[in-house]
């Protein structure tokens, strides 16, 4: 690799070659690819003309995959969404890239209003004049919270949980800017089901989580429009013979798309299998529902307002509770080849491209093709990521990098 090769300037044109090219329709071409700007605009057998002034990177080794999605991620490196400013989602979207990350929607979690209501606009506004830059794309917002169960409320604080309401659902999403994109709530909570049916109605996706429901409920809940389970195991009635509870209801319905935060400690790797088994790699996405702490040391952090211990991979509440995790989608990933012995086009589907086609993006996210977001990763023959590239810059470089 050519190690002056650092960045990518707007503007400018850049060629990647040597490299497996992974294609939207799962093709591996060997060859090259060229960027302009920030999309991708040639990808070739063969090494591309280039004239001399245009920066070329040998990715001798590489393979070249979408940049990786995380719908349902709190913070990391210090950073929290609901910290509400400026500082947090760049802190956040400027660590990202070196787990592959390329884009995200910064997720809240169950807080008095007028904090929910901050975070919100803190996003809108960073989405509208932050955007340009070197790191990870804001795609819009997971409202995690509050309209959920007090007997699934986890790490949510449960006095500020409030029943759904579409009233107050307008309000937060005028003060987003109209970029939420993503609702966690419990289907069994009294007004849920009508705010299901709104949600659907607007474009904006309903994900039954932390909740007590039954397998009838939650099977109401995708009548009225409900498409997305929120971590798929964690904080919902689990699956008996008698009663299938949420986690049934998760692993039939054919409507429902599964998060699956696979860090080993969530959620066992067995049962990471079996929903791998019963959905198959074109309805789970790996999500890291990271908190402020990953990326930095064992030790006492924040979240919500509550205190939380970080000893090793696990993230817990002082009653033991776990609270978030502190995994990267790398992990997540490298995790999941391990349980399930998945093929590179299924990783692609369980970390970019189910994503981008649930939050409606596959236009422009989620693959490889000529005319879309220049979001890559190149990866190493052990799955390792070595460079990010965001919207057609590189946001990310493994040091030391070796073919």
């Amino acid at each position: 690799m050519e190690k002056e090769i650092i960045s990518i300037q707007g503007g400018k044109t850049v060629i990647i070659k040597n490299i497996e090219i992974i294609t939207e329709n799962y093709e591996h071409v060997r060859g090259s690819l060229r960027i302009e700007n920030d999309t991708i605009a040639e990808i070739s057998t063969g090494d591309l003309h280039t004239k001399q002034t245009i920066p070329v990177i040998d990715g001798q080794g590489l393979m070249a995959i979408p940049g990786f999605i995380d719908v349902h991620i709190h913070g990391a490196d210090g950073h929290d969404t609901m910290d509400a400013s400026r500082k947090a989602l760049n802190g956040i979207a400027t660590v990202l890239p070196r787990e592959g990350t390329t884009s995200f929607l910064p997720t809240t979690m169950t807080q008095h209003p007028d904090a929910i209501t901050a975070a919100l606009e803190n996003i809108a506004d960073y989405m509208k004049e932050n955007q340009a830059g070197n790191g990870a794309e804001v795609l819009g917002i997971h409202l995690e919270g509050p309209f959920i169960s007090r007997e699934k409320a986890g790490a949510q604080p449960e006095e500020f949980i409030r029943k759904p309401d579409i009233s107050l659902f307008e309000k937060w999403q005028a003060a987003s800017n109209n970029n939420i994109r993503l609702v966690t709530l419990a289907p069994e909570e009294t007004g849920a089901l009508a705010l299901i049916a709104y949600l659907d109605k607007h474009g904006v996706v309903a994900s039954i989580g932390h909740t007590n429901a039954t397998y009838q409920e939650a099977m109401e809940a995708v009548n009225h429009g409900a498409k997305h389970v929120t971590h798929l195991f964690n904080q919902m009635s689990g699956l008996h013979h008698r009663e299938p509870g949420v986690a049934g209801a998760a692993l039939i319905r054919d409507e429902l798309s599964l998060e699956v935060i696979a860090d080993n400690v969530h959620v066992h790797p067995e049962a990471v299998h079996l929903a791998y088994r019963s959905k198959g790699a074109g309805k789970l996405m790996l999500i890291t529902d990271a908190m402020r702490a990953k990326c930095l040391p064992n030790g006492s952090y924040e979240l919500g307002g509550q205190a939380v211990e970080v000893t090793g991979n696990e993230v817990r509440l002082p009653d033991g509770t776990l609270a978030g995790s502190i995994l990267t989608l790398q992990e997540a990933a490298k995790n999941m080849t391990e349980i399930a012995d998945i093929s590179i086009a299924e990783l692609i589907k369980m970390t970019s491209e189910n994503a981008a086609r649930q939050l409606g993006i596959f236009d422009r996210k989620g693959s490889i093709r000529i005319g879309k977001d220049a979001d890559l990763v190149l990866i190493d023959k052990n799955r390792d990521v070595v460079m990010t590239i965001c919207r057609g810059e590189i946001a990310f470089e493994k040091e030391d990098w070796q073919a």
